[in-house]
């Protein structure tokens, strides 16, 4: 299980272009991390970079005793600004999609779909949702299937009010449950996070 997640000396190339370089951290089970910095920064290229979806053009990304495969295939969630859903689907079928695809049940998918007030909504297809209730949809699938390393692009927008203070107490949760959480944002985390800003 990941119980760190360390950065040391990393530099990421998107279109031939040098976005950061030089750029360390660590992060302890518990911790949590809001990336800062204007758009076009990085910001979401290091998280997809962390997931192993972009590479690195130096440096290294390690997930404490955790093999970087290992543990990018199953402890690691991405939820992207873009939420990723298929607009065709009902949210009862995108739900246990993505429950299943990471390694949660049907019995998880319902329970996150409680959690998040999704079971009015399952009958629906995707495209019919609005958009807090896309994004709510998309989240779901970090308590369908729990991982220990959260990446969250933007994960606050766009909910409401009431939806950030209770998707924070979500974050602790996690937190206190020993997972570590590494997000981009423009507005600030409901929950005590160190604060990074790239290209700073």
């Amino acid at each position: 299980m990941i119980d760190r997640l360390e950065l040391r000396g990393v530099a990421v190339r998107r279109g031939g272009r040098r976005l950061f370089s030089e750029l360390s951290m660590t992060l302890a089970a518990g911790e949590a991390c809001a990336l800062t910095g204007a758009n076009g920064a990085g910001k979401t290229s290091l998280l997809r970079a962390v997931a192993g979806l972009v590479p690195i053009e130096a440096g290294a990304i390690a997930f404490g005793a955790a093999e970087a495969a290992d543990a990018r295939a199953a402890e690691v969630h991405l939820v992207g600004h873009q939420d990723g859903l298929k607009p065709a689907r009902t949210t009862r079928e995108e739900l246990l999609f993505w429950s299943a695809w990471s390694g949660g049940t049907q019995g998880s998918a319902e329970a996150a779909a409680v959690a998040l007030e999704l079971t009015g909504l399952l009958d629906l297809e995707v495209r019919r949702l609005s958009a807090g209730q896309r994004r709510r949809l998309a989240l779901a699938r970090l308590l369908a299937a729990p991982r220990p390393l959260w990446l969250l692009d933007e994960p606050l927008s766009p909910l409401d009010a009431g939806w950030r203070v209770r998707f924070g107490a979500m974050m602790q949760a996690h937190l206190a449950g020993g997972g570590i959480i590494l997000a981009a944002v423009h507005d600030p985390l409901p929950i005590a996070a160190k604060s990074v800003e790239i290209g700073g």
